[in-house]
Order: C-alpha cells, then structure tokens, then sequence
C-alpha cells in the first residue's frame, strides 16, 4: 500500500532540506522523495500520513549492546519501585542477581520497544550466537544490526560499563553529541528501504538540543512501529 508521509520539513541527509516535503512509501520502499504537492499529484490514491515537525531517516543506535545486556528496563508496574529508565551499575548488578530468564527477556524486549521509541531503526552489534535469546528478540523487532561506524573527531561512545550521565539513560542517539548525519542510519534514498523518525521539533538544531525523546513516529521497513499521537 502507498503511504505519503508528509512534515513541514523533510531532511534526506546528503541532500538538500525539503520544506513541506513528503516521502512516499510503497511497501518496504522509497518510491519518491519531494514536495507534498508533487507527491500528492504523483500518487493520488496513497494514503497520506501528515506529521509536525521533522521527518528524518531513522536513527542508529551505537550503544545498543550495552542497553540490552548491561542495563535493566523496568516493566511498567514496577514504576512505583524503580521508576521508567534504564537502570544502569550497582542497580543492574541488584536485580540481575536474582534475575531468571524471563524476566530478562522482558527487559530486551522493553529495550527495544523504547529504542524505537526513540526513532531508532538501526542498532550496532555484533550480537553473539551465545545469546540466542537477545538475537530472536532483535530479530522480532526488525530493527537492523549493522556494524560499528568510524568516529569523527571529538565523539566517542562510552563502553559497556559506563554508567550513562543524561537524563535518558542512552537512549538517546544524540546523547553521544553527533549531529543528524552521523547519527542516522544512512540518507533517504528513493529505492532504498523506509527506515525514517518524525520529530516535532522546527529545526535540526532543536532536535539535537532537545534529544531523540521528541519522537513522535517511527517507520521500520515501511511499517508504523512507533506513533505518539
């Protein structure tokens, strides 16, 4: 099914900003890149979707090991006792004492779940064979797994073990400081696959101010995975 996703602001990355631009989905695909008007005329039976804000490609996720395996995300009633981020050092090491399988795997999948709340679409592994639940539940989510990317000057990624500083608990992929270019996945591309966040925010810069927690859709592979209004 055709979808026209439109935004007062469409920002491909690697090509020029588009105001009140749209990008028309067919399936899993990118089928047109442009101004709405056009879009609309082009493909007149597509369902449009519009959106406030920024529409961008999907974000990638570097920490994305670390949150799944060395922090705990709380269920929803365990609110009250633990709150709703990421639990991260001596807090993880207290739970995942006593923590049983399930209640693990609850964890991944919440992980995930707010990963994709946060516009991510890409995550960066490896994952190993020897966590074959951590690989299904990945698999489940369809998030892609891609590898590390190089560095430009002056970021970095903390290890494993660091216990994050911002108020999101990572997973933020901005928390790291880089701008939209380094931090999606890649450009929108028409042909390519229709990874793509909205955010509502006017501009890039108020979105690497304000953070990747202004996502208000998230779009794996042509699907609505995410959608906060």
């Amino acid at each position: 099914m055709l979808t026209i996703h439109a935004a007062p602001l469409v920002l491909p990355v690697g090509a020029a900003a588009v105001a009140d631009g749209a990008v028309v989905v067919d399936g899993d695909r990118i089928a047109a890149i442009g101004p709405y008007e056009e879009a609309a005329a082009a493909y007149p039976a597509a369902r449009v979707r519009r959106w406030p804000g920024l529409l961008t490609p999907g974000l990638r996720q570097d920490r994305a090991r670390a949150l799944l395996t060395r922090c705990y995300h709380p269920d929803p009633r365990e609110a009250d006792e633990l709150g709703e981020l990421p639990l991260w050092g001596e807090e993880f090491e207290r739970i995942a004492a006593t923590m049983d399988t399930a209640r693990r795997a609850g964890s991944v999948r919440r992980g995930l779940q707010r990963m994709l709340r946060h516009g991510t679409t890409h995550v960066v592994g490896p994952f190993g064979a020897e966590e074959p639940a951590l690989r299904t539940a990945l698999a489940r989510s369809g998030l892609t797994v891609v590898p590390a990317p190089g560095r430009a000057p002056g970021l970095s990624v903390p290890g494993d073990d660091q216990v994050p500083s911002g108020p999101g608990g990572d997973l933020d992929p901005f928390a790291y400081g880089g701008d939209l270019a380094a931090t999606a996945h890649g450009p929108l591309t028409v042909g390519g696959r229709a990874d793509l966040a909205v955010f509502d925010v006017p501009a890039e810069e108020a979105l690497r101010a304000g953070g990747a927690g202004r996502c208000v859709a998230t779009v794996l592979a042509g699907r609505l995975v995410h959608r906060a209004r």
